[in-house]
């Protein structure tokens, strides 16, 4: 019986999950950034021994490795590793954005098998880091760091209906009014849960990262005054 332990800490939300065979057993999350270094170590300890498992039965540990937070990606992968070098075991990467993807595949009953996904990450502004799947989770818009106006998506909006999801779709309520292509699931942030079906199919086809290595996918520098992609048309 497989077990991964799941890191999720790309926004907000701090999230720590153990799948034990095909299933998410064990799950601790907390919403409060400040709390990431200080949580992450302590809720992952708790979801071990509310499964009753040692971190050394353990067969990997996955990881939300962004876009996101430039501190609280550090915070995640850091421990990631630490628990792969500690225990010996493989690391497995998982972009931020396709697990919050996968996470909402059928989340709303109106959901169509042509509409788009849409995940977004605040990246403070009105720029949000973002990307388009199908409900099939292909990819049909390559993540970007995206300044969001009233022209964003147009095109695809003009083509069928997208759900935008994520602590920055909230930004895209008053640029998209009047689009009735454009919907909105409320509420959502990055969970260890979303992560399940990707950190099992990596475990399954041995998809994994170099411990020694790996970095967040951080998609842009942390730097002020980068240049800044426009919105899409």
């Amino acid at each position: 019986m497989r077990k991964i332990l799941l890191i999720e800490t790309a926004t907000n939300a701090c999230s720590v999950g153990l799948i034990a065979g095909d299933e998410i057993v064990a799950i601790e999350e907390s919403r409060d950034q400040r709390s990431h270094a200080e949580m992450i170590t302590i809720f992952s300890q708790s979801v071990m021994q509310h499964a009753g498992f040692k971190f050394s039965q353990l067969d990997a540990v996955a990881v939300s490795k962004g876009p996101g937070s430039y501190t609280g990606l550090r915070i995640g992968v850091s421990t990631a590793k630490g628990f792969c070098f500690a225990h010996d075991l493989p690391l497995i990467g998982i972009e931020t954005l396709y697990a919050m993807a996968s996470g909402m595949v059928g989340a709303d009953e109106r959901m169509q098998a042509a509409d788009l996904l849409c995940p977004m990450i605040d990246a403070r502004r009105m720029e949000v880091y973002t990307a388009l799947y199908d409900q099939n989770l292909n990819q049909i818009m390559p993540t970007a760091a995206v300044i969001i106006d009233e022209n964003s998506f147009t095109k695809q909006l003009s083509e069928g209906k997208i759900w935008f999801f994520g602590d920055g779709a909230a930004k895209c309520r008053q640029s998209f009014a009047g689009q009735a292509n454009a919907l909105f699931i409320d509420d959502v942030l990055p969970s260890a849960t979303f992560m399940k079906a990707a950190a099992i199919a990596a475990f399954e086809a041995g998809d994994f990262e170099d411990v020694a290595y790996f970095e967040p996918f951080y998609l842009k520098d942390f730097v002020a005054g980068i240049p800044r992609v426009k919105g899409l048309r």
